[in-house]
């Protein structure tokens, strides 16, 4: 983990700045998401991507019903539905 050396003040609402830095090298832009993880005491932020709901691929993605799923988990969706028929 690289160290930055900034150091930001939580504010009473619980917010911090990410320095322009930081968001820039990032690409991070306003509404972006961004996703929070722990481990132990650190905290990890990392700009969020989407991926397919059912296996985790960022390929080839299609929105269905406001989720993102795959073309791969797309198509077995497909042969169990014809299946299902």
């Amino acid at each position: 983990m690289k160290e930055t050396g900034i150091i930001r003040p939580i504010d009473e609402l619980g917010r911090i700045v990410l320095p322009m830095e930081l968001r820039r090298s990032l690409d991070l832009k306003p509404k972006d998401g961004v996703e929070i993880y722990t481990n132990g005491d650190t905290v990890v932020l990392k700009k969020h991507s989407p991926s397919c709901v059912f296996c985790g691929s960022v390929e080839e993605l299609s929105d269905f019903h406001g989720k993102p799923i795959c073309a791969v988990c797309l198509g077995e969706i497909a042969v169990l539905a014809a299946d299902a028929k």
